[in-house]
């Protein structure tokens, strides 16, 4: 357990916005007092687009120092580990790429279970997931004819993409997506993610894809092996109710929402799913921590 924080409070939902409060603080050193590492999303929790969230680097910093092991668990699959570390290390986080668990590296060693070598893939998305999938020889790039069609967000996406992909499919073509989130955080707002091209191809296919990513719980296992603890002592931190919380809950985690990327506290009020903690943003964890030290 993570030490100094060995209070233990009444469980509650915190509804100051801004300020920490004695409540947030109680709470959070409850949550900390029953961890030992901690699984962050990224996208709307420690950056939106290329701005890092307040807080962010701040907190990472502090874990490091004190020795806090933590993971980095995203559903994007725009990038690969590498990518992402780079990207990190420019937003002031250094975070080793063998930390960053992607949904397209869990996409591939889900299929590397399933099908066996030299299976025919369609790739629906970006360079990154092409990259997971193909790297190793292991699976053939294929078109129209391909056995298996997996999709992600692809920014570039076109309309003879989504007609190989739907072609695929209703030849009988197994469909997996690396996730289903509809939007994620930009600095522009919410834009479509690898959800929205689920629903095109969903309309186009009347089939339903096998969704590897958050709220599958296969990505929080993976980050509490690379943790070394169980996912009851590891602390889920994430901005949408509907994949980072109900992925944690479904690993046995504890969770905390921050209200910095999708979800809103209006989200809150009418989702059946609900975290074990409340924040504005990943300040209010650091304050936390700082406090468990004195």
């Amino acid at each position: 357990m993570l030490g100094g924080c060995t209070k233990v409070v009444k469980r509650e939902e915190a509804r100051n916005s801004s300020a920490m409060t004695s409540l947030v603080n109680e709470q959070l050193r409850d949550l900390l007092a029953r961890i030992r590492g901690i699984a962050f999303d990224m996208d709307g929790v420690l950056y939106r687009g290329d701005q890092p969230l307040p807080g962010a680097a701040e907190l990472v910093a502090s874990l490091s120092a004190r020795g806090i092991p933590f993971v980095m668990v995203t559903n994007n699959a725009t990038k690969t580990p590498e990518e992402y570390a780079e990207k990190l290390a420019r937003l002031g986080m250094e975070v080793p790429a063998d930390r960053i668990v992607t949904s397209a590296i869990a996409t591939r060693d889900w299929m590397r279970q399933q099908y066996p070598a030299g299976t025919r893939v369609y790739v629906l998305g970006m360079a990154a997931l092409e990259r997971a999938i193909y790297a190793d020889g292991w699976f053939v790039p294929a078109g129209r004819e391909a056995e298996v069609v997996v999709n992600g967000a692809d920014f570039t996406l076109t309309y003879e993409k989504l007609k190989i992909a739907t072609l695929a499919i209703r030849r009988g073509a197994e469909w997996i997506a690396t996730n289903a989130d509809r939007t994620f955080p930009s600095e522009e707002g919410l834009i479509p993610g690898a959800g929205a091209i689920v629903a095109a191809l969903q309309a186009a296919t009347d089939r339903t894809p096998i969704v590897i990513g958050k709220p599958e719980p296969a990505m929080l296992f993976r980050a509490a092996e690379l943790l070394g603890i169980e996912p009851r002592e590891m602390l889920m931190i994430g901005d949408r109710l509907d994949t980072d919380v109900l992925a944690g809950r479904r690993a046995g985690a504890l969770t905390a929402l921050v209200l910095t990327g999708v979800s809103t506290r209006d989200d809150l009020e009418r989702s059946s799913v609900q975290p074990d903690m409340v924040v504005a943003d990943l300040r209010v964890v650091l304050e936390a921590l700082w406090s468990c030290a004195q």
